[in-house]
């Protein structure tokens, strides 16, 4: 009896914060809500089979038996949805052009925060790029760099299946020798090869751009960064090119002439983002893969 109280409780406060997270936007309360609802399926269908004598076994067995079914269905459930990416027209590397509406920041207050302490903090805005994913669905991104052009923000709008607008940000820097510094909290899979000349740090708990921007000058402490020599929607074109040029060579995607027969990524690319789906949907981590 104690245990259909705990369910009970369980279910109440995952329901609540769905309905939190539907506004905050929060990948942390996301975490905690994939948690409990796997827990909620385990218990819940253990309880039954109990309930009903349908299964002669312990309540714990029976719990984490029907967790491993949930695990089993999620990784049945994510390695269709990366499948059919793959053989979609989606581009992987979309490309960038110049938002000829200008900068548009969603009206939520807590972004239009983010916005003004960029300005509090001297960066100004030098561009607003887009980019069409698909079905006229577009990611926007605001560039704003500091007034010697030595580190600039990329703030990157996700939207989301409920109708919210969700916030990314990437600080990027270059330095003398020209490695590139990159400092971001995206929670959307990657999993594939960077260049040797990058140094990337993914950090998706971190949610607080001042933070995250303390952690970036942190790793350029000993290093001599220079201006950016390129306005944004040309150095970030080149980063995608440079990126799938990469990933096509060290084996993440199949070789162009091969991806209308066998799709974009490869199986053991497939491997790699369904491990990541799962570091980040349930850990919150990142996987940088050498």
């Amino acid at each position: 009896m104690e245990s259909s109280y705990i369910l009970l409780a369980i279910i109440v406060v995952t329901i609540v914060l769905v309905q939190v997270n539907q506004r905050a936007g929060s990948p942390v309360i996301a975490i905690v809500v994939r948690w409990l609802r796997w827990f909620v399926f385990g218990l819940g269908v253990a309880h039954i089979c109990v309930d009903f004598n349908l299964i002669n076994r312990p309540l714990w067995v029976l719990t984490v038996a029907f967790m491993m079914l949930w695990f089993l269905g999620e990784t049945l459930y994510n390695w269709l949805s990366i499948q059919a990416l793959s053989v979609s027209p989606l581009p992987l590397f979309p490309r960038y052009a110049v938002n000829p509406g200008g900068e548009e920041w969603p009206t939520q207050p807590r972004l239009l925060k983010i916005r003004e302490w960029l300005r509090a903090q001297g960066f100004k805005h030098v561009q607003a790029l887009k980019a069409e994913i698909g079905g006229g669905i577009y990611l926007r991104v605001s560039v704003y760099q500091d007034a010697e052009a030595r580190t600039r923000i990329h703030a990157t709008f996700l939207p989301q299946a409920n109708g919210t607008v969700a916030i990314c940000c990437s600080v990027v820097s270059v330095t003398a020798d020209g490695s590139r510094f990159v400092t971001d909290n995206f929670y959307i899979p990657f999993a594939g090869f960077y260049p040797e000349h990058w140094f990337v740090e993914r950090l998706p708990l971190r949610r607080a751009l001042p933070r995250l921007l303390q952690r970036h000058r942190q790793r350029l402490a000993r290093e001599t960064t220079v201006p950016f020599a390129s306005e944004p929607v040309a150095d970030l074109n080149a980063q995608q090119h440079e990126l799938d040029q990469l990933n096509t060579r060290l084996g993440f995607l199949n070789p162009h002439a091969e991806r209308e027969e066998f799709g974009k990524i490869s199986q053991a690319g497939r491997y790699r983002v369904w491990k990541e789906i799962w570091l980040l949907n349930y850990l919150g981590r990142s996987v940088r893969y050498q």
